[in-house]
């Protein structure tokens, strides 16, 4: 048994084995049927994941993770995994099987898609791998880090417990500094304005730790011209259920916000730069609430994007004149279709930008991503496998790395000092806010 996990915690009991089994009963829809049946085993994935690329051993090939899955699926569904599982590898849902769960589906894999768009298959192991995770929520053997994140945005609201009273204080703090910055008293925070047509969501990691990012973004809002307004009943971008595979509480996330815009009778809600929380809300909630929303949900990228296509505002961009590179988060281009929007606008407020190597759609993951900074047990894997983007990094000669995900901002400096790069790590909306030409209102 690997020592990170106590015994305490792996004295599964009958009925946490019974849930575990439940849980992919319930979720074996065509989908997943599908991807856990037609993987040929010809390996082309290997290369698509930043774990092996790093550090190539069979263990980090993702369809070895799928596999684990695969030996549960057949014991249950497959005649002869029934009545002789020796013969096709079928196996029995026991103590063992968590911990190789526990190792595959979280110590070992983000849940990035990349190995998905490049299996000639079409097998989807981030679903797969999902699954695995919501079994073993079911049996309460999520990592603590994760599960804690999770518990504290259900109880508090936010996933830092973040007071009311706090989150006004901060935003207050920030509109006051905006006003010193710009020597405008004009430009304005808002709070619960009705009416607005955008409400704009943050991750607490800006209001706890990064408040200069609210004070950024409210600068690009106000020099736009934008009628918009944060929620004090509900402002937190993320949604940590994704990673943890729990539907029941990614519905309470998701049904959060959608109550908050439709008090406000706002118009879009624009999500913060956070891939996660996007893709969450934009592509995962109404699947998870079972309803359209009666408003659009957006990026905070798409919206700087549109800002300037639309010419609301001047910029100089020569104010950002360092070589600047983009990291494209997971779950905003690969998972989220966002790809062109952030080069749009990289190419207006910086004088030169590069592309890393590969990019977009196919770029590695920085291994921060499912939940991976919250969960401490894996720290050092995840740093290790960090290596394929600190040499897609260094090879752009790049001073700066700009990126759109607070998880991919916390890793990417992490790495940034791990590997000892030369460079400076800053939102998409940093150098948008940095670039605005200010005309007092």
């Amino acid at each position: 048994m690997d020592e990170r996990f106590t015994a305490e915690r792996f004295q599964l009991t009958p009925e946490k084995m019974a849930a575990g089994l439940e849980v992919l009963r319930k979720r074996m829809n065509r989908q997943l049927k599908a991807s856990l049946e037609v993987c040929v085993r010809c390996g082309l994935c290997a290369e698509s994941c930043h774990y092996y690329v790093s550090n190539p051993k069979p263990e980090h090939v993702p369809a070895f993770r799928a596999e684990q899955l695969r030996k549960i699926y057949r014991r249950l569904e497959d005649p002869l995994g029934k009545s002789a599982p020796g013969w096709i590898a079928a196996a029995d849902l026991d103590q063992e099987m968590v911990e190789m769960l526990l190792l595959t589906a979280y110590g070992s894999c983000t849940m990035c898609g990349r190995c998905v768009i490049n299996c000639p298959m079409g097998v989807d192991t981030r679903l797969i791998m999902r699954t695995a995770r919501a079994m073993l929520t079911a049996m309460d053997m999520t990592p603590e880090g994760l599960k804690a994140t999770v518990n504290v945005h259900l109880e508090t609201g936010n996933n830092m417990g973040v007071t009311t009273e706090d989150f006004v204080e901060t935003v207050e703090w920030m509109e006051e500094e905006l006003q010193a910055e710009l020597d405008d008293p004009s430009v304005k925070i808002p709070l619960d304005k009705k009416g607005a047509r955008v409400v704009y969501t943050l991750n607490p990691r800006e209001v706890k730790y990064f408040p200069y990012l609210l004070q950024a973004a409210a600068k690009i809002f106000n020099a736009a011209g934008e009628n918009w307004t944060l929620s004090t009943e509900s402002w937190d971008a993320t949604n940590y259920a994704l990673f943890n595979g729990d539907d029941a509480a990614a519905k309470k996330l998701a049904q959060n916000l959608e109550r908050a815009v439709n008090h406000l009778r706002a118009d879009v809600l624009v999500m913060a730069e956070c891939g996660h929380g996007y893709r969450s809300q934009r592509w995962e909630g109404e699947n998870w609430v079972g309803h359209g929303y009666p408003f659009r949900v957006m990026s905070f990228v798409e919206l700087q994007a549109q800002y300037i296509y639309e010419k609301r505002f001047e910029l100089d961009p020569t104010v950002n004149s360092q070589r600047v590179t983009f990291h494209d988060p997971c779950n905003q281009a690969r998972n989220g279709g966002i790809v062109d929007e952030p080069r749009y606008v990289l190419r207006h407020v910086c004088t030169d930008f590069v592309e890393m190597t590969p990019h977009g759609v196919e770029n590695y993951c920085c291994g921060g991503g499912g939940g991976m900074l919250s969960m401490t047990d894996f720290a050092k894997e995840r740093m290790a496998a960090a290596k394929a983007k600190a040499d897609q990094i260094a090879a752009t000669g790049a001073k700066i790395v700009a990126t759109s995900c607070h998880n991919c901002l916390d890793q990417l400096d992490e790495i940034k000092r791990h590997y000892k790069l030369d460079v400076k790590i800053q939102n998409l909306s940093e150098l948008t806010s940095a670039a605005i030409v200010w005309k007092k209102q």
